[in-house]
């Protein structure tokens, strides 16, 4: 059995050849990926692996997580879970309880919306919806909509820096809205060594850094929210073999941060699986 640092070492060698077969893969021009939906990918660009470091995640728990949900958001809020649920006639915002993965309550969105991101303002949650050009406002503690806002484009990703709303659309453009009226503050491309990063998707801010899911790829990365460069890849792919998705569209897709523990949760679309990841301090 090898030692704990000859582990360490083959790991953290594995995924900087991953970062370098990622860069490859997606260069070389291989076919867009084409969603159940309907929905075709644009073409991606992958990182660049020259100034990309990999991210070490250490697995230290597993929680239930719902089979049957299409996860399109994720955040942690006040102890618990609140995940966004996508899929026309079966969108929901759920209330989650972390160790068994119970919906402890629900608001349903109209059947001809298909939900998507989701993010914390105050006492408010706020999520978008696919194609419909609606961003909800819900009570955090009741689930009761209080309010809507309207948009151009699609809404991907959703996630709050504590000043603005950051949206993805799975461009390589990020918006900061702000959380009041829902207006663009600023755009932020995202960037591997000047090649435009796209197919963002899920988001989440830790520690002042964006993180995101990129769709139909087995890895997070970590953005520089002040110009947009990619500083980090995180290798998902154990993950995403352990849970052993039939169904293409169960992607990666769910990132949630608990500040005060410190804890990263992850999960994907259709997973039966929650993980919590402890993630080792950034280079």
């Amino acid at each position: 059995m090898p030692s704990g640092r000859t582990s360490a070492r083959r790991f953290r060698n594995h995924v900087a050849a991953m970062v370098l077969a990622v860069a490859a893969t997606l260069v070389s021009g291989a076919p867009a990926p084409v969603a159940a939906t309907g929905q075709v990918a644009p073409p991606a660009t992958a990182p660049s692996p020259a100034p990309v470091y990999p991210i070490t995640a250490r697995i230290v728990a597993r929680y239930p997580h719902d089979p049957g949900a299409f996860t399109e958001g994720l955040l942690w809020h006040d102890g618990a879970l609140f995940e966004s649920i996508g899929l026309e006639g079966r969108s929901e915002v759920r209330h989650v309880r972390l160790e068994d993965g119970q919906v402890l309550a629900r608001a349903v969105l109209p059947a001809d919306q298909f939900g998507e991101g989701l993010a914390l303002w105050e006492n408010s949650l706020v999520s978008l919806t696919w194609k419909t050009g609606l961003a909800h406002r819900w009570d955090a503690k009741t689930l009761k909509r209080t309010g809507s806002f309207r948009y151009t484009g699609e809404g991907w990703g959703l996630a709050s820096d504590g000043k603005a709303l950051i949206q993805s659309d799975g461009s390589a453009t990020l918006r900061f809205r702000d959380p009041k009226s829902f207006a663009v503050q600023r755009e932020l491309t995202v960037t591997a060594n000047g090649r435009p990063v796209r197919n963002l998707n899920e988001l989440e801010v830790i520690d002042g850094a964006i993180f995101a899911n990129v769709w139909h790829r087995n890895y997070l990365v970590r953005i520089d929210p002040a110009n947009g460069a990619v500083t980090g890849l995180m290798d998902l792919s154990a993950l995403a073999t352990e849970v052993a998705a039939t169904d293409p569209e169960a992607v990666p897709n769910g990132i949630a941060w608990d500040p005060a523990k410190r804890r990263l949760f992850v999960t994907g679309k259709l997973w039966p699986t929650l993980f919590e990841i402890a993630l080792d301090p950034a280079p």
